[in-house]
């Protein structure tokens, strides 16, 4: 089977920083941008120079450890913004503007025709300052699609090698999403860029039907993070496209765990336990029919095998456990159980999950075998 490719433009340090309450040092974020790029993470989206020296210092700092991947920063479109993105030292300028009416109107104040000669005016700027360009549409997913394909035009006349379709305000469905794209990807030889928010919790869902339809580019975060319910996550994105459609993107998926506990820590959002791929709870089994299933054969319950993503599955007892998983976790700490002395076990072992709300620990296994099995024994 051919396997395609896309290339992921990590936004953790842009977007995902625009988190509501997230601020990353500048430590932080060389230690975020060195783990992505040892990933094999391709492209970065590293910052936003024109918010002040801080900001332009952390960037050149990140720019100027030589890592493999390429580095975007993000700017408006106007004099200032690009100035500023032309002195960090990155590669490639995604230069944002408006593409909805709705938002050229309410926000800028403009009509369509500004738009389009002002994407002409900083492209051609942009790429008179040496970088690659690629024009970002705010708002493309609420774009007249007659006008968004006017602004796709536009771009690549004017030189831009990328187009970025953001779906600002995470409205779109996957079918929708595959729709837009295909009509762009008909329309332009432009590099095309899905850029999707979490709103309806449709962001990864979303991703891949951009893929599918003809995207050469994804944005992502560590962790999901991005404005409101924020953007599509790194390891869901990646994983999907590896495991359900043998897409390439040249990133090694072990990593993922050490990557989602470095962002969550730099910007202090736990982890949900259920947060899939990273959080603690996912490749975590108790239901007794699941757990004997497991023991007799991985692919019985294993939809994707953990180690591709740096974990392991786990065995908890529970309410929910069978005399199995009770014999498994007992010959980890040594004590061989029979079939009998296992099912005498169950009773206590539920007893403890519904008081305490957690599994009994190998200190409590111990002690549940030494007081509750000789009473056991005793009135076989």
């Amino acid at each position: 089977m051919a396997i395609n490719s896309v290339i992921v433009n990590d936004t953790t340090l842009r977007d995902g920083e625009q988190t509501a309450g997230v601020a990353f040092t500048t430590e932080e974020r060389i230690a975020i941008a060195s783990a992505l790029a040892a990933a094999g993470v391709p492209e970065m989206e590293v910052g936003i120079p024109v918010m002040g020296p801080e900001e332009h210092e952390s960037i050149l700092a990140i720019a100027q450890l030589g890592l493999p991947s390429r580095l975007m920063a993000w700017g408006r479109m106007c004099d200032a913004d690009l100035k500023a993105v032309a002195s960090c030292g990155v590669n490639i300028v995604n230069l944002s503007i408006p593409v909805s009416d709705i938002q050229i109107r309410h926000k800028l104040g403009q009509d369509r025709e500004w738009v389009l000669k002002t994407i002409t005016h900083f492209v051609c700027m942009g790429l008179d300052l040496g970088m690659d360009v690629c024009v970002g549409g705010e708002d493309a997913s609420r774009a007249d699609v007659e006008f968004l394909l006017s602004v796709v035009d536009a771009a690549q006349v004017a030189g831009a090698r990328r187009f970025r379709f953001a779906d600002t305000l995470g409205l779109l469905d996957p079918f929708t999403t595959y729709k837009r794209i295909a009509q762009l990807r008909e329309a332009s030889d432009l590099e095309l860029e899905m850029h999707a928010h979490n709103d309806l919790g449709l962001a990864t869902a979303n991703t891949l039907a951009a893929v599918l339809a003809g995207a050469t580019h994804i944005n992502t975060t560590v962790n999901g993070l991005g404005e409101r319910a924020g953007n599509a996550a790194l390891e869901e994105s990646v994983t999907a496209l590896h495991h359900l459609y043998n897409f390439e993107t040249h990133i090694d998926t072990r990593h993922f765990p050490d990557i989602s506990r470095l962002v969550s820590i730099a910007s202090g959002r736990p982890i949900p336990a259920n947060k899939s791929i990273v959080g603690e709870a996912v490749f975590s089994h108790e239901s007794g029919i699941h757990v004997d299933g497991l023991i007799k054969n991985p692919l019985n319950y294993q939809g994707v095998n953990p180690e591709t993503v740096g974990r392991s599955h786990k065995l908890v007892l529970g309410k929910h456990s069978g005399s199995s998983a009770v014999m498994e976790a007992y010959a980890g700490i040594g004590i061989v159980l029979t079939e009998f002395e296992a099912k005498a076990m169950l009773a206590r072992i539920r007893e403890h999950a519904v008081a305490n709300k957690q599994a009994p620990s190998a200190t409590d296994l111990e002690r549940f075998y030494l007081e509750a099995l000789p009473r056991a024994l005793a009135h076989s």
